[in-house]
């Protein structure tokens, strides 16, 4: 019977400031595949949003734009464009994976062919059997008023080579 085990790699990062925190979220933003599902987990105040809103400021959307979907669920922001969208969505509220048809989770993560799709996941635990099995994992840890700690895991071909890029450079602890 062949391996259902997915490779699977890790890297962490120490992030002391807001400037260090865009230049991570630019080479994330250079690392992902054109269709990529990251979630992100987190206490409240840990930086989840602050980091959405940095890989979209790499990428051209004005910042702020992004908010908190902690309300709305999910909220969609495109490029100038349109070649790429970034879905943020906070699952926090959710009580079942049931839910996401009713909030339109399949439509926010379709997008035209030849265009790119993002999908940032806040509290993905919430809905853990609609998540992919390849995808990449941040997990967030407040370590000081600016500084926090990033756990990467990558899961799946597409995915693995992320943390090892991070743990090639120079802000890699």
């Amino acid at each position: 019977m062949p391996s259902t085990e997915r490779p699977e790699s890790q890297c962490e990062l120490t992030i002391r400031s807001l400037a260090d925190l865009d230049r991570f979220a630019a080479a994330l933003a250079a690392s992902l595949p054109t269709t990529a599902v990251v979630t992100l987990e987190g206490d409240l105040g840990a930086g989840k949003t602050t980091l959405v809103k940095a890989v979209a400021a790499a990428i051209g959307i004005d910042p702020a734009t992004v908010t908190s979907p902690t309300f709305g669920l999910i909220h969609l922001h495109d490029t100038a464009d349109g070649s790429l969208r970034i879905v943020h969505a906070d699952m926090y509220r959710l009580s079942d994976v049931s839910e996401l048809h009713e909030l339109g989770w399949e439509d926010a993560i379709a997008v035209a062919p030849g265009c790119r799709c993002w999908a940032f996941v806040e509290w993905p635990q919430r809905i853990e059997p609609a998540l992919p099995a390849e995808r990449l994992n941040i997990s967030l840890t407040i370590t000081g008023e600016t500084s926090r700690r990033l756990t990467l895991t990558g899961v799946g071909d597409q995915y693995t080579t992320i943390p090892q890029a991070f743990l090639e450079r120079p802000t890699c602890d």
